[in-house]
């Protein structure tokens, strides 16, 4: 038995030695985001084009996004493998106290606290390209993309498809591109994620959109040689009138200021910063209410001074005004441990496996990966090249029953050479007890002459 396990035990390691050899293809990169796309969009709609791209691909069921759960700290978490603690852009809207500025995000001082890849690219000599990929067009640390399209939600998916992959195939050098859609973020927060008509519609055009992805590729030459990762930035959740939290009837607004709100409130109390946790943290039975150094740990929220004193947050479904009514009908940002708030993520080209699935990921090891990929050395991230090299080619990850087995296998090994370990050491102790003379007992004196 010995034998055989140490023979699965070599295999494994080789595995796991090919894998961490997997280098750069030296293939151009593609990353695409469909803004608010659920992960379980999958299972409960028809998408012919995206199903034939990843069936000769790779699927990831699930994407592990970072809190909040909003569309400028993930796409930046994507950019830069960091938590939004690390990389600065927390939310929607902030406020640093030390500039005394809420956030306009045209300015670079808010995307300055990280480096995303496109800069580290064009540093490592190689050129890049976007159209309207957040920050993409901010002069981070001096350098936007090299070629960029300026936001503006009026121009088509279309002519953003052809700018990136006119770049791309004009252009040897643009070694990496991005490529932003609002939808079905969009639809999601008018109609909410469970009006099956409306969401059934939009998604059968961003279905639509993929296959005209595929199609502006092959037509341009490069389709098979450029590797595509289509992605997203959170889900949606179904919000409703009768789940609303007004802070107002909680609390004078003169005792505090709203810096961020729904589903996620970030509060700068005006006076007793005690008095005002105490009364916001009655407030409601489906709002938790934190003071910053005390959010969860797994939320990686504390440690920047761009996150508030006072954090609020909503349970699913749930929203938070000062008063008023419900603003929308699906909304985002809440806890990033909810499937309604995963996004999905699909890739192909000829660096990845083909025809293979993984359950999940967390996004933020998206970019050790791709900095492989493109043969860059990559800043310091809160991701993981072990857990993503999975979706490569040449890779052979072992799935949960192998797992297993190596476990059993260990055991069993660590098992035997113990026990034969204890055999020889009784078996060494034996040979070397010296002579002694049998004494006999009490009983044995009564038979003596």
């Amino acid at each position: 038995m010995l034998p055989s396990i140490l023979l699965f035990l070599s295999v494994a390691l080789a595995a796991g030695e090919r894998a961490g050899n997997a280098t750069a293809t030296g293939a151009p990169l593609l990353l695409v985001s469909f803004d608010g796309f659920r992960a379980d969009y999958l299972k409960r709609y028809p998408f012919p084009n995206l199903q034939r791209f990843f069936s000769e691909g790779v699927l990831v069921e699930e994407l592990l996004n970072a809190f909040v759960t909003k569309t400028f700290p993930n796409h930046y978490s994507l950019a830069t493998g960091l938590y939004p603690e690390s990389h600065g852009i927390v939310a929607g809207r902030m406020y640093d106290a030390a500039a005394r500025e809420r956030s306009s995000f045209r300015d670079p001082f808010w995307w300055n606290q990280a480096t995303p890849i496109w800069v580290t690219a064009q540093e490592a000599g190689l050129k890049t390209a976007s159209a309207m990929w957040p920050g993409t067009d901010v002069a981070i640390h001096n350098q936007t993309a090299t070629h960029f399209l300026p936001y503006d939600p009026a121009v088509t998916f279309q002519e953003r498809l052809a700018n990136v992959t006119g770049w791309l195939a004009r252009d040897e050098a643009v070694r990496f591109a991005t490529l932003y859609w609002e939808e079905p973020d969009r639809s999601g927060h008018r109609y909410g994620p469970d009006n099956a008509t409306e969401m059934g519609r939009v998604l059968a055009e961003v279905d639509e959109l993929i296959g005209q992805l595929v199609e502006r590729l092959n037509s341009s030459g490069l389709w098979g040689r450029v590797n595509v990762i289509l992605t997203s930035d959170h889900g949606m959740a179904q919000c409703s009138q009768e789940r609303l939290i007004r802070l107002d009837g909680c609390l004078d607004p003169a005792n505090y200021t709203v810096v961020d709100l729904t589903p996620v409130g970030a509060i700068i109390p005006i006076g007793d910063p005690a008095l005002v946790y105490q009364a916001l943290s009655g407030c409601h039975p489906h709002m938790r209410v934190y003071l910053k150094e005390e959010m969860p740990d797994r939320l990686h929220y504390q440690h920047n001074a761009r996150i508030q004193p006072i954090m609020l947050l909503a349970d699913e479904g749930w929203t938070i005004v000062q008063h008023g009514n419900l603003p929308r009908l699906g909304d985002h940002g809440y806890d990033n441990s909810l499937p309604s708030m995963h996004p999905f993520l699909a890739a192909r080209g000829p660096a990845f496996g083909r025809g293979r699935r993984v359950s999940g990921l967390s996004n933020v090891d998206l970019y050790p990966l791709m900095c492989q990929l493109l043969g860059l050395e990559g800043r310091p991230n809160n991701g993981s090249l072990a857990r993503a090299r999975c979706l490569l080619a040449g890779v052979s990850c072992p799935g949960l029953g192998q797992m297993v087995g190596l476990v059993v296998g260990v055991l069993l090994v660590l098992s035997t050479l113990t026990c034969l370990f204890v055999l020889l050491k009784n078996k060494m102790a034996a040979a070397d007890r010296p002579f002694s003379r049998l004494e006999l007992q009490q009983d044995d004196d009564d038979d003596d002459p």
